[in-house]
C-alpha cells in the first residue's frame, strides 16, 4: 500500500499550497519542483494549464487532466468598519465557510490572516446567530489585524481584487481516509504524479503518448477550453458520492453523463471493461450536478473524444473525504488503460 500512502502524501503538501482559480502560480511552482525532480518535459500554457508530455510507443495521443485550482474567495469590497465583503470563487457551500480561517493575498505579496463569519456571528450579541442565512450578503471576513476602519484596512494593502484562500484542514487518518477541502481536484493531481511515478519506477512505456494537464480555471468552468492536441481526453475528477449513486469513498468512479450530457460510449465501455478484468472496486453513475475539464474543452469546440473518472469523494465543495482504496482503484485503473 506504500504506493497509494506516498500519494496521499504528496495530496498532503499540495493541499497546502493556496491556489482558487485565478491565483495559482504558487501551485505551478510545486509542479515545476515536482517535474523537474523527475526530469520531465513540461510546458506552461497561456492560460496557465501545465502540460507534462510522456512519449508512447504510438502517436496517438491521450490526454489526462486533473484541475490544480480550487474554490476560495476574493475582495469585493472593504466595509466602513474595516471588515471585507467578500464574492466567492466557483461554487462552494458557503454555510461551511462559516468560522473557517482564510487568508489574504495582496497584490504586492503580503498575506493577512482572518475567519469568514456571518454577520451575525455572536450568539450573546445577536438575535440571528443561529438563523441567519449564510450568503455573500450576510457574511465578512474578520481580518486578525488592528483595523476598525476602511481607511485602517487599505493602509494594510488590502485591495479589492485581492484573493483569499481557506485553510484546508488536511488529515490522514489510520483507517486510510484523507479529509480536506480541495480534494477536488488535488487529490487527483496526485494520483496523476502516482502514474507517471510508476511508469519511471518500472521504466515502462505507455501504449500511447500521454499530455498529463494541470488546469487552472476548472472551477470557473473553463479550464481546458483549449487543451493541446490529443486525440482523446480523460477528466480524473472526483467522483461524486451520496443519493441514488452507486460511488463510494473506496471506489472509482466511472462517469457515464453529467449535466453537459453523456461521455464517449467506447471510452466510456473500455474503463468499464478495464476494471472488470482487473476486479477493482467500482461505480458507473450519472452525475447531474456536475461538468468537467472534459466538458469545458468540448463545449469549446475541440475535436476530442472524451471521459471521466476519479476517486469517490464525500460531501463535495465542502469538508470533503475520499479513501485510500479510492486511490488505490483509480491508479489500477488509469494504468490499465495506458499500458
Amino acid at each position: 500500500m506504500k504506493e497509494y500512502q506516498d500519494i496521499l502524501e504528496f495530496t498532503k503538501k499540495l493541499l497546502q499550497v493556496p491556489s482558487p482559480s485565478g491565483y495559482t502560480k504558487k501551485a505551478l511552482e510545486f509542479l515545476k519542483k515536482e517535474s523537474k525532480a523527475r526530469n520531465l518535459n513540461y510546458e506552461i500554457g497561456k492560460t496557465d494549464n501545465f502540460v507534462i508530455t510522456i512519449k508512447g510507443q504510438s502517436d496517438y495521443v491521450v490526454g489526462l487532466s486533473a484541475h490544480v485550482d480550487t474554490l476560495g474567495a476574493i475582495v469585493r469590497s472593504i466595509k466602513q468598519d474595516g471588515t471585507i465583503k467578500f464574492e466567492k470563487i466557483g461554487g462552494p457551500i458557503l454555510p461551511t465557510y462559516d468560522g473557517e480561517y482564510c487568508t489574504i493575498h495582496t497584490r504586492d505579496g503580503k498575506t493577512y490572516q482572518g475567519t469568514f463569519l456571518s454577520n451575525a456571528p455572536a450568539a450573546h450579541v445577536h438575535d440571528g446567530a443561529s438563523t441567519l442565512i449564510r450568503n455573500e450578503d450576510n457574511m465578512h471576513i474578520r481580518i486578525d489585524e488592528l483595523t476598525w476602519s476602511k481607511n485602517d484596512t487599505l493602509k494594510l494593502g488590502i485591495n479589492n481584487g485581492d484573493f483569499i484562500s481557506l485553510d484546508p484542514k488536511t488529515t490522514i487518518t489510520e483507517s486510510g481516509f484523507i479529509k480536506s477541502r480541495f480534494l477536488d481536484d488535488k487529490l487527483s493531481v496526485g494520483i496523476l504524479f502516482g502514474l507517471i511515478d510508476y511508469l519511471q519506477k518500472n521504466k515502462l512505456t505507455p501504449k500511447y503518448t500521454l499530455k498529463i494537464i494541470f488546469t487552472s480555471y476548472e472551477e470557473c468552468g473553463f479550464g481546458s477550453s483549449y487543451v493541446p492536441y490529443v486525440d482523446e481526453l480523460i477528466a480524473v475528477d472526483m467522483g461524486c458520492v451520496g443519493l441514488d449513486l452507486d460511488g463510494r469513498e473506496d471506489k472509482v468512479s466511472i462517469c457515464a453523463k453529467d449535466s453537459r450530457g453523456p461521455y464517449n460510449y467506447n471510452i466510456t465501455n473500455k474503463l468499464i471493461e478495464i476494471a472488470k478484468n482487473k476486479e477493482l472496486n467500482y461505480a458507473v453513475d450519472v452525475f447531474p450536478h456536475y461538468s468537467s475539464d472534459v466538458s469545458a474543452a468540448l463545449v469549446a469546440g475541440n475535436n476530442i473524444k472524451g471521459a471521466l473518472i476519479g476517486s469517490g469523494v464525500a460531501h463535495s465543495h465542502g469538508m470533503e473525504r475520499s479513501h485510500i482504496n479510492g486511490v488505490k482503484n483509480t491508479l489500477e485503473l488509469l494504468k490499465g488503460y495506458v499500458l
